[in-house]
C-alpha cells in the first residue's frame, strides 16, 4: 500500500480516482490546488504524487519544479497534453512518469506500482563491496562514510546496485532512471557517472565500482571489469 498525494482540481475526477486507488489498497490525500499540495507534501509524507497540470492557482509544470526543489518523492503527471515535446519537457523537469487523460483508476494504480518499483528497485539495503545503499532511507555509504548524493545520483547508483554484476544499457538507464522515452543520450549519463566516480573516489581509467562497457552500458561491481573501459 502506498500513500498517494492526489492533486486534481476537478472534484468529480478527484473523488473517482481516490475511490479507485482505495480499492487497490492505497491511502489517498486529496488536494485541489498546487499550494495545498505543497503544504501537504511535508506533513502527509506521500510515497508518490499524482499531479494534474491544469491547476487553478499555479501552472502544473511550475508546481512540479517546486515539488522537486523540496522533495525526491516520485511524481506522476496527469495531463491532457499529448505532444511529444511537452512530455519530454515534463520528464526532463523531474517527472517520473505521465498519464494522458482520460485514463482509468486501474491504469493509474498500475502506473503508480511501476513507478514505485522503479525508484525503489529493492527493499532494505543493497551491498556491493564496501558500498552500502539504504533504498528506503535514500542513504548511501562507502566504507562506512556517508555519501552526499543528489537525487539523480542516488537513483542511478541504487538502480545499478540492484543489478550489480549486470551490464545495464544506456537506453535502459535513460528510460528507468531519467524517465526519458525518447532514448536520446545527450551525455547526461556520462556526466552523472563522472560525478558519482568522483564521490566514490575512482576514475574512468581506474574504476572501483562503476565499469563502463564500451558501446553497451554501465556495470556496477566491486571486482575489476574484464571488459574494455571508456
Amino acid at each position: 500500500m502506498a500513500r498517494v498525494l492526489l492533486v486534481e482540481d476537478d472534484a468529480e475526477i478527484r473523488g473517482a480516482l481516490a475511490r479507485a486507488l482505495g480499492s487497490h489498497g492505497h491511502a489517498t490525500v486529496e488536494c485541489a490546488d498546487a499550494r495545498g499540495a505543497l503544504e501537504r507534501l511535508s506533513d502527509a509524507g506521500p510515497d508518490v504524487v499524482v499531479l494534474d497540470l491544469g491547476l487553478p492557482d499555479i501552472d502544473g509544470t511550475a508546481a512540479l519544479r517546486m515539488i522537486r526543489a523540496r522533495s525526491t518523492v516520485p511524481v506522476l503527471i496527469a495531463t491532457a497534453r499529448d505532444r511529444e515535446q511537452d512530455i519530454v519537457r515534463l520528464l526532463n523537469a523531474g517527472a517520473d512518469d505521465y498519464l494522458t487523460k482520460p485514463f482509468s483508476g486501474a491504469h493509474l494504480a498500475a502506473r503508480i506500482a511501476a513507478v514505485l518499483r522503479r525508484v525503489s528497485p529493492a527493499a532494505g539495503a543493497l551491498a556491493v563491496g564496501g558500498l552500502r545503499i539504504d533504498v528506503a532511507a535514500r542513504e548511501a555509504y562507502l566504507d562506512g562514510r556517508p555519501l552526499q548524493l543528489s537525487r539523480r545520483e542516488f537513483d542511478l547508483l541504487a538502480y545499478l546496485a540492484a543489478r550489480a554484476g549486470t551490464v545495464v544499457t544506456r537506453r535502459e538507464l535513460l528510460a528507468q532512471v531519467w524517465g526519458r522515452a525518447d532514448g536520446r543520450d545527450d551525455a547526461t549519463i556520462d556526466v552523472h557517472v563522472s560525478w558519482l566516480r568522483r564521490k566514490l573516489g575512482e576514475t574512468a581509467s581506474e574504476p572501483r565500482y562503476l565499469h563502463t562497457v564500451r558501446g553497451v552500458g554501465i556495470r556496477l561491481g566491486a571486482a575489476p571489469a574484464g571488459a574494455a573501459q571508456d
